[in-house]
């Protein structure tokens, strides 16, 4: 009888992630990655200005500052364990494969803990297109309202007006948000977005001055207070997806190095086991909260 002939592929075909690159348009507190706390001090308000002063001598002010802190979290992957017959007798290198994808994750958990704190307190501005279905979870139901080129005017304008410096602001949208933004662009203003993208960079194209970047997931938020819900908790039926909007002097971010932990050989489980670890913390570097805004999906019919 014949027998049909069977081969394994040499290679695996790993998982996906997403795009961090989103986190390197802040400033660098990595550095002090190794403390617990970060202290940023934020300057008080700048002494009054008379025209034409006639009261002398002038009354003698005092400024005071103000200052924000944030801790940091160590993130750990669970322990994987490889057992020797895995090394010796598979055709493809699944340590390698193994360690690969446990890095990874352990940054995109560490790039998603750092969307929640730039998240935290800051402004919210809500879209206003048109009614779609709600994405950000299968637990979610009802319609949302789209993201569309409008809230990102309305956060162009809300950061010219507190004087938020026009270089280096970006805005980060999840996958279905970035797609409902290219839908409501016209030809004219899509090849004009398309002609400023800089992929190699994470972006996708610019618009209102604001470098647009994606991601598969950015955050979501409860509906009542539009606090952020982490990806790692069970979702709601009325949480709403939202994106984020900063300017680069805003935000810092304290990213450490990826630790790993090995037992190689270990007697007990006739095999090895590998754990790692990472430090992470940041914040909104401004007392005011001015340069940052969550860009919130609105309720719809």
């Amino acid at each position: 009888m014949a027998l049909n002939k069977e081969i394994w592929i040499a290679s695996i075909v790993e998982n996906f992630y997403p795009d961090n690159s989103f986190s390197a348009k802040s400033v660098d507190d990595s550095a002090f990655v190794s403390y617990k706390t970060v202290h940023i001090p934020n300057a008080g308000s700048p002494s009054g200005v008379e025209i034409n002063r006639t009261k002398k001598p002038a009354g003698v002010n005092q400024r005071t500052d103000n200052e924000l802190t944030y801790d940091m979290d160590e993130l750990t992957t669970d322990p994987i364990y490889i057992p020797n017959i895995d090394t010796v007798e598979l055709n493809y290198d699944k340590r390698n494969s193994v360690l690969a994808n446990d890095r990874q994750q352990l940054q995109k958990v560490a790039a998603q803990n750092l969307l929640y704190r730039w998240a935290k307190g800051a402004n919210t501005l809500d879209t206003s297109g048109p009614a779609r279905k709600a994405h950000t979870s299968g637990t979610a139901t009802g319609n949302r309202k789209k993201f569309t080129k409008a809230v990102v005017s309305e956060a162009m304008v809300r950061m010219n007006v507190d004087d938020v410096p026009s270089e280096g602001r970006y805005m980060l949208l999840d996958a279905v948000q970035y797609a409902d933004l290219l839908d409501d662009l016209t030809d004219k203003e899509l090849s004009a977005f398309q002609a400023l993208a800089d992929v190699s960079k994470g972006v996708m194209g610019q618009l209102y001055g604001f470098s647009i970047m994606q991601r598969s997931q950015v955050l979501r938020v409860k509906a009542a207070d539009k606090t952020v819900i982490p990806w790692e908790k069970d979702g709601e039926a009325t949480e709403l997806a939202a994106g984020l909007a900063w300017q680069w002097q805003c935000v810092s971010r304290a990213l450490g190095d990826v630790k790993m932990f090995s037992n190689e050989d270990d007697p007990q489980y006739y095999g090895d086991i590998y754990s790692f670890l990472m430090r992470v913390g940041g914040s909104p570097r401004r007392y005011d909260k001015k340069g940052v805004y969550l860009i919130v999906e609105g309720t719809a019919e």
